[in-house]
């Protein structure tokens, strides 16, 4: 696939292809090279940890795709989280998760990417409350649907 097919639609439709990621209702509001990725979760009672707040494995989950699209903006559909961190700095509450993710670099075959976790309040300004760094891996499959072209060097060659 031509990534520069790769826009924000087609990022939203393979967003949809994925069941986790509509169990829990995320959508993607941004992405592109310019703007990297960004992925939103309205905040349910059902995602909640015992304390009340969002519990740490949705803010990962966030963390984790956010990461893989901006990783996408740059080397295409076809990749795959090849392993991140995530520091949590404060509890989750609020209406609304929102993952920003950016490339930092990358190469022809992988990506380093940071992403900033906020929870957005009923009223005032959004609160950091997670950091994550990832690197993301183009691989040798099609997504279903897709017109990638012929695999290259596989991973262990990048």
């Amino acid at each position: 696939m031509n990534i520069a097919k790769f826009d924000l639609d087609l990022a939203r439709s393979v967003l949809a292809a994925q069941p986790f990621s509509n169990l829990l209702g995320a959508r993607l509001a941004a992405f592109g090279r310019d703007q990297g990725a960004v992925l939103e979760i309205p905040i349910r009672e059902d995602l909640r940890q015992q304390f009340g707040y969002v519990h740490g494995g949705v803010l990962s989950y966030a963390a984790d795709n956010a990461l893989t699209y901006a990783g996408a903006t740059v080397l295409g559909p076809n990749v795959l989280t090849g392993g991140f961190t995530i520091t949590y700095l404060r509890p989750a509450d609020g209406k609304l998760l929102s993952a920003e993710a950016r490339v930092v670099g990358a190469t022809r075959r992988q990506a380093v990417c940071e992403c900033s976790i906020y929870a957005v309040p009923e009223s005032g300004d959004p609160v950091l409350c997670a950091v994550a760094q990832g690197t993301i891996r183009a691989v040798d499959r099609d997504l279903p649907g897709t017109d990638a072209p012929e695999p290259g060097p596989g991973i262990a060659d990048a």
